[in-house]
């Protein structure tokens, strides 16, 4: 393991959590949204979905803008459904690592881009493989859309940064999309681009 950095920012959604982002695109297009990739992405999306993530409107009123979006008999279930459907599992691998870093001693903290639908989603899907919540894996966990601020706006690290207690040249930032990388990088923070498994563990091993 490298021991140039004194704390690392993981990531949530595909890289600790299974993220399928077509199963939400093909739920959508089932539920009559034939342009849903066209307005959410890994790499892009639409001006509603950041203001959810920001916790600028509340899930009540992001369902409300989509629902028209939907055909005719579609209901406020059904589009909860297809939202959280990309969400998957946690990998115990990538648990085990996290508790074996902790017991190294590095101070870990989680950063994500999310919503008040998903983290409901993503908690139940940790509930099935762990008894511990995300707060016992980390010492803090900002949410977007409890913090105000999302990636890759390198403001947003900086921020996150002075919370955590470190000079961003000390932390170590994990992420699989290059946008967040590039505005982490901008802010000064070392980067690991996640892109597979088993050059992951490698890393840290």
């Amino acid at each position: 393991m490298k021991e140039s950095y004194q704390a690392i920012l993981f990531d949530l959604g595909g890289v600790l959590i299974d993220i399928d982002y077509l199963a939400t695109e093909k739920a959508f297009e089932q539920l009559g949204v034939s342009d849903f990739k066209s307005r959410y992405t890994q790499f892009a999306q639409n001006e509603v979905f950041d203001r959810f993530e920001c916790g600028e409107i509340s899930p009540q009123h992001f369902l409300n803008l989509l629902l028209p979006e939907t055909k005719i008999g579609t209901s406020p279930n059904q589009v909860v459904a297809a939202w959280n459907a990309m969400i998957g599992d946690f990998p115990l691998e990538k648990l085990a690592l996290l508790v074996k870093l902790k017991t190294a001693q590095v101070p870990l903290f989680l950063l994500s881009n999310t919503n008040a639908l998903h983290i409901v989603e993503v908690v139940k899907s940790l509930q099935k493989v762990s008894d511990l919540g995300l707060n016992t894996y980390f010492e803090e966990v900002f949410l977007s859309h409890e913090i105000g601020k999302r990636k890759p706006h390198p403001e947003t690290f900086l921020w996150t940064c002075k919370q955590m207690g470190f000079a961003p040249k000390d932390v170590l930032f994990i992420d699989d999309s290059p946008q967040h990388i590039e505005g982490a990088q901008a802010a000064g923070l070392q980067t690991y681009f996640y892109q597979n498994e088993s050059d992951f563990y490698a890393f840290f091993s």
